[in-house]
């Protein structure tokens, strides 16, 4: 689509529906979101599902207001965390050295309308990490979401006596207790930030179900929000348990908003991609300082 008086238009149509022979189903207390699927012998089995509310035709959605902040509840409830003012966004986080050069830019990227106005962080003496609270012996909604979504099909897996497991001990049912233990000892983790809501809890680790990271990034070609959202709607509905935005080049930061506010999973970067852009890419120019406000930056934001 050609930009409109140079304004790249934010188009709000992204991949939706059901995948095939499929429904989207909610199980237990948190309604943790599964995919069913009908068999032809009208047999019917419940798998894990990433693809978020997206294949759910009886949610509205607008990829202007972004998806619902369902773990926000969580988060305030445990009383560790704070709004505080946060970094100013500045020009040079979108790759531009100045006021004057952002204006100048012949496309302009619209800025997602519904941004929270201020981040979370943890007051003074606090830790917000699911690792902090698994070591406290605490048992988290995410923690007891996370269970729910790694026992699907646990009877098939626990009938399959094949195959070298390298290690892993593979209980036969998935429990709160079983995840907060696992994360504690450090064989695996939770990534949920506290300023990216939106997401589904997740877990990776040697003794859970196996995780598939989805790499995407800004198009060379000028393109539309909607289509870069696209990107990660698409990941997602075909299984991404993980979504990293490598985008380089201008607008990095207000694409990944509209990517954080949207995205059902988490969401990771490396930063020190665009902490390069803030310097035009000479890496002899590239200071600790400006490494270390990226991830602020960043944290801030969202990432995971």
């Amino acid at each position: 689509m050609a930009p409109k008086d140079g304004i790249c238009p934010s188009t709000t149509h992204v991949t939706r529906g059901a995948l095939p022979a499929s429904k989207k189903v909610y199980i237990g207390e948190h309604k943790v979101a599964m995919r069913e699927i009908a068999l032809t012998n009208d047999d019917k089995i419940t798998v894990y599902d990433t693809s978020g509310p997206y294949t759910d035709d009886s949610i509205e959605l607008d990829i202007m207001r972004g998806l619902p902040t369902r773990r926000r509840e969580w988060i305030l409830a445990r009383g560790d965390v704070e709004e505080v003012q946060g970094r100013h966004i500045q020009p040079l986080d979108n790759g531009y050295k100045n006021q004057a050069a952002l204006e100048r830019r012949k496309v302009k990227h619209e800025k997602f309308p519904a941004s929270p106005e201020k981040p979370l962080r943890a007051k003074a003496g606090q830790n917000v990490t699911q690792m902090h609270y698994a070591k406290q012996g605490l048992i988290t909604p995410e923690m007891e979401y996370i269970a729910v979504r790694e026992n699907q099909a646990r009877e098939e897996v626990h009938n399959n006596k094949g195959g070298e497991g390298f290690g892993a001990v593979l209980p036969d049912f998935i429990t709160p207790e079983f995840v907060r233990k696992e994360v504690a000892e450090g064989r695996a983790i939770i990534p949920a930030n506290i300023n990216h809501p939106e997401s589904e809890p997740m877990i990776i680790g040697r003794n859970f179900l196996v995780k598939i990271n989805a790499n995407i990034g800004n198009s060379a070609v000028t393109s539309s929000i909607g289509e870069e959202v696209d990107k990660m709607v698409w990941a997602t509905r075909w299984g991404a348990d993980t979504i990293m935005d490598l985008s380089t080049g201008k607008d990095i930061h207000d694409t990944r908003e509209w990517i954080l506010r949207n995205s059902p999973v988490p969401l990771g970067t490396v930063p020190i991609y665009q902490a390069l852009e803030k310097v035009g890419g000479i890496a002899e120019d590239l200071t600790f300082d400006i490494f270390a406000d990226t991830l602020i930056e960043q944290a801030e934001q969202g990432v995971d």
